[in-house]
């Protein structure tokens, strides 16, 4: 099971956007955005094979389980091509489709220097590999996870454009104190979302895609439960960082989304939760539009710490 790299995603996740920048010490090679060279010619011919090892494994999994627009990004951006990205290359690839780009980072950012990156359409990345014997554990998310997981989806026009309004939004929350609710609208969409299509419920969140076992647990097993999508319920529920969810949130379309959080006040929303979460993550609400209840049957049994 590939669950301890999402945990540690969560990990950069709740640190991005709920640590002060003063615990953080810029290193010294870093640029004052934080931002670092990947250094692409340096990979060696090991760390090349690490990611197609990684590529294949995971596109035995993701054909009829992830969204058409995560597989058109993965043709668009060619990272079938073989081999660890070049982000400047592929960088020019993804500007030209919706203005984007990735730029290599340190590990940890300050929160405001993570949202500054989204605003201005930049996706920080990380640019080590894991090793060989690490295929399936791993202490942080690396250039496999941080790239294959979540640029494909910045290819979509109006999914990346709600990536530049969380980052614009985020920005904005700094004044106040509910920075642990705007994580989880990030965690339920951009990590770990579900979307609707005409063939199905289909995975758009770098999360699941990035792993074989939750791509499949998301979607088929009777245990989670699959909830509509809003975005208040959504902010006010707990989310689980040391296992698979115990809820995913689906979206009809990119659209909904996009409208949900460019067309809401949230500091209203921030002045009455203070940080605070109403929900836990197995919670089901009369007012939630339930595609599936689940049986929490993987949970109650104790997860992956099971015996």
């Amino acid at each position: 099971m590939n669950s301890f790299v999402i945990v540690q995603d969560i990990f950069r996740l709740t640190c991005y956007i709920s640590c002060m920048s003063n615990q953080f010490d810029k290193p010294a090679h870093a640029a004052d955005d934080w931002t670092i060279d990947q250094r692409w010619s340096d990979y060696t011919a090991d760390e090349h094979k690490v990611w197609d090892t990684l590529y294949e494994r995971l596109m035995k999994v993701l054909p009829g389980r992830a969204a058409p627009e995560f597989l058109n990004g993965l043709t668009a951006l060619k990272l079938d091509r073989g081999g660890i990205p070049n982000f400047e290359e592929m960088s020019d690839e993804l500007e030209a489709l919706t203005g984007w780009r990735v730029v290599a980072v340190p590990g940890l950012v300050p929160d405001d220097v993570f949202f500054d990156h989204l605003a201005n359409c930049r996706f920080p990345a990380g640019n080590f590999i894991r090793k060989p014997d690490q295929l399936d554990y791993i202490q942080e998310p690396d250039v496999f996870h941080d790239v294959f997981g979540h640029v494909p989806m910045l290819t979509d026009p109006v999914f990346a454009n709600y990536m530049k309004a969380y980052g614009e939004g985020g920005l904005r929350s700094l004044r106040h104190a509910s920075l642990k609710n705007l994580a989880a609208l990030y965690w339920y969409t951009v990590e770990f979302g579900l979307i609707q299509t005409d063939q199905g419920l289909r995975i758009y969140g770098a999360g699941i895609v990035s792993s074989p076992a939750e791509s499949v647990f998301s979607l088929e097993d009777e245990s989670p439960n699959r909830i509509g999508f809003e975005l208040e319920r959504l902010m006010r529920t707990d989310y689980r960082i040391d296992d698979f969810q115990q809820s995913y949130f689906v979206i009809d379309s990119y659209d909904q989304l996009f409208r949900s959080t460019v067309d809401t006040d949230f500091a209203p929303l921030y002045a009455q939760m203070h940080g605070r979460f109403d929900h836990k993550p197995e919670d089901v609400l009369p007012s939630d539009t339930l595609l599936h209840q689940g049986t929490q049957a993987y949970a109650n049994r104790g997860g992956r710490f099971a015996a």
